[in-house]
């Protein structure tokens, strides 16, 4: 089972050095640069704006190459973190071995090492994203005894020049086949090229939203990604979404996470499912239904739900797509199958059936049943996620659900099995909290719970306000009151945002 796990996957390196990426070495690395004739070499990683950045070697000689790998480089940190005072600025970058891909974009032959950031006393530094989300998993296995997955629906639109000759139908681009869809070739290459660089997807296809404005042309598509470490989600999802752009721009069109592109057209979210191992086994379902420890974790986000929003949801154009009978939840509350609520709990496979033998009568002999599949959904991120934070949150408000000895009644109290939005339940709608509808409204909800993150310095005092100070500065309470019918000023906002996180 290794050895076709290794021969199968589309990571060069994984390949060529014949063994899984959480076993590369430094020795590994050199090896693969030597054996490829690797020219170049980009060390990767995210600061404060949830950006890829590069810093770029060229090799000149083993050495040189060793030093690299073994010690790291120095950046400027003041330049990367706002509450880095310019007189401590320096900084520490050291790679992360297993993260290694062949860049898929550069001329000469270039590996791309996603790197980790450290102070000048060699120790991680506190307020690094990654280093956030570290912690907050480390402390929820610790005291838990569980760990936690996660994964991403990356849903983006390609926006290029119209084709009249399959014109698109508006807003039911749902799974559709060329040529109905114009764009499905640069999502299948970005499929590909994710892969190789070590993302593990589920399956991409097109998305509801399409439709025409002019000369333009508007395609919505999503790839989603399987369960792994919270850590490998965020980051695949980040090389993902540089991905994708990087092909944008190779074809003259315009790739967009942001969460609305226009007022009355489907907006792009960027939903994370998430799950609970116990010894490597996914104990979220078993043969009855969803578990009670899966139900705690469910509350546990839902009660953070509103401050989550502060990472998940962080630019105006977020409140654009937050508004009811969109798809989009504005509700705290969580069900089954059910569209607009806050966390769904999808279709997951808990009924032992024979659905491959119906399909298949030819089948011989006994199918395997693959346990484990089960997860839930958070639906209110957007594109403009701040996804190392954001999940990091969830995590301790998953860890505090499995802790709090309310957490079953609490969820039992926010299951909603009906559409929340129709007027014969309009009594379960009052019922429930509702949402932030600002940037500066889920600012307060951060700074009330604030104490939560920092606790054990998870999240450092000085992330939190500039979570804070950011959200705020946008002075968008009431915004939607604001904008309703103004078209030309909901048009601006969108160009502004267009190329959000």
């Amino acid at each position: 089972m290794r050895e076709l796990e290794v021969l199968m996957n589309p990571n060069k390196l994984v390949r060529h050095l014949k063994k899984p990426a959480k076993e590369f070495t430094r020795y590994d690395i050199i090896k693969f640069i030597d054996d490829n004739n690797i020219e170049m070499l980009n060390f990767r990683y995210v600061a404060e704006d949830g950006k890829l950045k590069t810093l770029n070697f060229v090799i000149t000689g083993k050495n040189y190459l060793e030093s690299i790998l073994a010690t790291g480089e120095r950046v400027d940190g003041s330049s990367l973190f706002s509450h880095i005072e310019a007189g401590l600025s320096d900084l520490y970058v050291i790679p992360r071995f297993s993260t290694a891909f062949v860049n898929p974009f550069t001329e000469r032959a270039t590996l791309d090492i996603l790197c980790s950031f450290y102070t000048k006393d060699g120790k991680p530094l506190e307020s690094a994203p990654e280093y956030i989300l570290k912690k907050a998993h480390k402390v929820f296995r610790d005291e838990t005894g569980y760990s936690f997955k996660a994964m991403g629906e990356l849903e983006y639109y390609i926006i290029s020049e119209k084709d009249d000759l399959y014109p698109a139908t508006d807003q039911k681009g749902y799974h559709s086949s060329p040529p109905f869809t114009n764009q499905e070739c640069l999502r299948t290459e970005a499929m590909q090229l994710i892969a190789q660089c070590g993302g593990k997807i589920k399956y991409g296809h097109s998305e509801v939203g399409n439709f025409t404005e002019g000369k333009m042309m508007y395609e919505q598509h999503e790839i989603e990604f399987m369960s792994v470490d919270p850590e490998n989600a965020v980051e695949q999802l980040i090389v993902a979404k540089w991905i994708l752009r990087m092909l944008g721009k190779k074809y003259g069109v315009l790739i967009s996470f942001a969460p609305k592109i226009t007022v009355g057209k489907a907006g792009s979210g960027m939903h994370i499912h998430f799950q609970i191992d116990k010894d490597d086994e996914n104990i979220m379902a078993d043969d009855v239904g969803i578990t009670d420890t899966a139900k705690k974790v469910i509350a546990g986000i839902l009660d953070k739900a509103q401050s989550l929003t502060a990472f998940g949801n962080t630019i105006p154009l977020s409140y654009l797509r937050l508004v009811p009978h969109q798809e989009a939840p504005t509700m705290v509350c969580w069900g089954d199958s059910n569209r607009s609520v806050l966390v769904r709990v999808p279709l997951g496979w808990i009924a032992k059936t024979s659905m491959i033998k119906d399909a298949n009568p030819q089948e011989r002999g006994e199918v395997p049943y693959v346990e484990g599949k089960q997860t839930a959904e958070l639906r209110v991120p957007d594109g403009s996620a701040d996804l190392y934070h954001l999940i990091a949150g969830m995590i301790l408000a998953a860890k505090e659900g499995i802790q709090n000895s309310d957490s079953l009644k609490s969820a039992e109290q926010l299951y909603v099995n009906v559409n929340i939005f129709d007027k014969e339940h309009k009594n379960i709608l009052d019922s429930l909290v509702a949402l932030p509808t600002s940037c500066s409204e889920s600012a307060d909800y951060l700074e009330k719970e604030r104490a939560f993150y920092e606790k054990d310095n998870i999240f450092p005092k000085g992330t939190i306000d500039t979570f804070i100070k950011k959200l705020k500065s946008y002075n968008d309470k009431d915004m939607s009151e604001r904008l309703y019918g103004k078209k030309d000023e909901i048009k601006k906002l969108v160009d502004k945002y267009i190329h959000c996180m």
